[in-house]
């Protein structure tokens, strides 16, 4: 019986809908039917012959034992594991080892392997099949992951079983994505003793020659919606001249000297004893350009890989250093690293991670050609940690606020080949007093915008912009207001601090006093 109410329909356990039996259903008495008895001897008949073709079918123990022997089932299955970001790595490096001269091999997939535990052993024993379900022979499964900037792509096998021969040697290695522990995983076995061992030594040193992150910019990112894993992201490396960074007189010097010379002299420097791993501290208030001078260091750095980690991947310092030591030349950049200073590990008990960040400083070798830059805009907030691990970092360099000469270098730089009546730009300087260069970059965009809107207004709006000095002061006069002071905020600027020479705070921050 069903009833209807309000748009919803309800139905009774009785096998009918609106008085109509439901086509196959059973009866409440489940009385059989004629049909029944067909149904029932088809299912025996299905039965029957997959009893009798058992020995027939496709398994993966078959194929396995097939390809190594009788005595394949009892061979040591040797096993490496990587993070899940080196998938790509582990593809190239395996890819490398199957193409060496005269080796052959096939590749079979694996269907159903997904949420699955199960290994080369278990395949062996019965092929992983279970109760006639289970891992079954198919089609490669393979995913595109990033191996360049730009999009660029290669495709990785998910899971795969891949039959290998040299001469007289037979080998069978399983590639595996693990579900279950964040890995990426080969397990191999051989008919001859050790050469599974030495293949998979050999796939990890091929691994880490054909390593597609080496030379890279890269950045840490997590994964929001899927297993947490981290990712890491390819990025263009950028291109700066010095002229394009306005900084005070020798702090470029220095900093080139810390990070670039030392590379470019290694050899030399380590005849003479002396180490080459270096750490560097750029602070200064926010807006002032550190992460602009990152951006030029790493365009100095052209055959250098670069690791980022900045916002929500501070926490992957470890797995950013492993990087690094194996890519060397190195830079690891940690942008804002007074945000880890107090912040602790993913897990209880972990020490702050910017001890973390220490101890793996610490534990580099003298002759890692790896250097650290870290960015802050409270070094208040390092220099207890610092001062008790002295030697971690090598050098710090404060960037100021701009003094007059800088802005008008700022001002000439971001001006481009925007037109800019200069007849009052000195007025305009001395009242930029206290700002950053994002605020000179935000005051050009602004005077941009009202001159081409006048242009509207005039009539001609296809023409060039013209700023004229009328158009600069209003944007001045409207960047200076009080009712921008949090604009002045965002953009780094003191604006009308009630102290002379001190950045009004945001939440939760002392005040910065400049010159310190």
């Amino acid at each position: 019986m069903s009833g209807r109410s309000d748009g919803w329909v309800s139905y009774s356990s009785q096998s009918t809908v609106s008085g109509a039996p439901i086509p196959g259903a059973v009866g409440v008495e489940g009385r059989p039917e004629l049909a029944d008895v067909g149904r029932l001897a088809r299912r025996a008949l299905r039965g029957a012959v997959a009893a009798a073709r058992a020995d027939e079918r496709v398994t993966f123990s078959r194929l396995l034992l097939d390809h190594l022997g009788p005595a394949g089932a009892d061979l040591a299955v040797v096993e490496e594991r990587w993070r899940p970001y080196e998938h790509v790595n582990v593809q190239a490096g395996l890819d490398a080892w199957l193409d060496a001269p005269g080796r052959t091999h096939g590749l079979i997939g694996v269907l159903g392997f997904q949420h699955r535990m199960f290994g080369l052993a278990e395949m062996l024993r019965h092929g992983g099949e279970e109760g006639g379900y289970g891992l079954q022979p198919g089609n490669v499964s393979r995913v595109n992951l990033p191996c360049g900037p730009g999009g660029a792509v290669r495709p990785c096998v998910l899971c795969g079983v891949y039959l290998v021969g040299e001469g007289d040697r037979r080998a069978a290695l399983l590639l595996h994505q693990s579900e279950h522990m964040p890995v990426v995983e080969i397990q191999a076995v051989s008919t001859e003793p050790g050469y599974a061992a030495e293949a998979i030594a050999e796939i990890r040193r091929l691994t880490t020659e054909r390593n597609v992150f080496r030379g890279q910019v890269l950045s840490f990112q997590q994964e929001v919606f899927g297993p947490g894993q981290p990712l890491l992201h390819f990025h263009h490396r950028p291109t700066m001249q010095a002229a394009q960074l306005i900084l005070a007189p020798g702090v470029l010097d220095a900093l080139e000297r810390q990070v670039v010379t030392v590379t470019r002299h290694k050899q030399q420097l380590l005849a003479a004893g002396q180490h080459i791993k270096r750490g560097v501290l750029l602070f200064g208030p926010p807006g002032v350009g550190k992460t602009h001078t990152v951006r030029y260091l790493v365009s100095s750095l052209t055959e250098t890989t670069v690791i980022e980690l900045s916002g929500n991947a501070l926490h992957l310092v470890g797995e950013a250093c492993s990087i690094a030591r194996a890519l060397q030349p190195a830079m690891l950049v940690v942008e804002d690293v007074d945000l880890i200073a107090e912040e602790r590990g993913m897990h209880l008990g972990h020490h702050p991670l910017l001890f973390q960040l220490l101890n793996e400083m610490d534990g580099l070798d003298e002759d890692a050609d790896i250097v650290f830059v870290l960015t802050t805009n409270r070094p208040d907030l390092l220099e207890p940690a610092l001062a008790a691990r002295p030697g971690r970092v090598d050098q710090a360099v404060e960037l100021m606020l701009p003094d007059a000469a800088a802005r008008r270098g700022l001002f000439d730089l971001y001006r481009g080949d925007l037109d800019v009546d200069l007849s009052r730009v000195e007025d305009v300087m001395n009242r930029t007093e206290g700002t950053t260069a994002s605020f000179i970059k935000e005051l050009l965009r602004r005077s941009a915008v009202l001159a081409a809107d006048h242009a509207d207004d005039s009539g001609s709006p296809d023409q060039p912009i013209l700023v004229s000095a009328d158009d600069l002061d209003a944007a001045l006069d409207e960047l200076l207001d009080t009712r921008n002071a949090m604009t002045r905020v965002l953009l780094g600027s003191a604006g009308s601090s009630p102290t002379p020479g001190v950045v009004p705070p945001g939440p939760g921050f002392a005040p910065w006093p400049h010159g310190r």
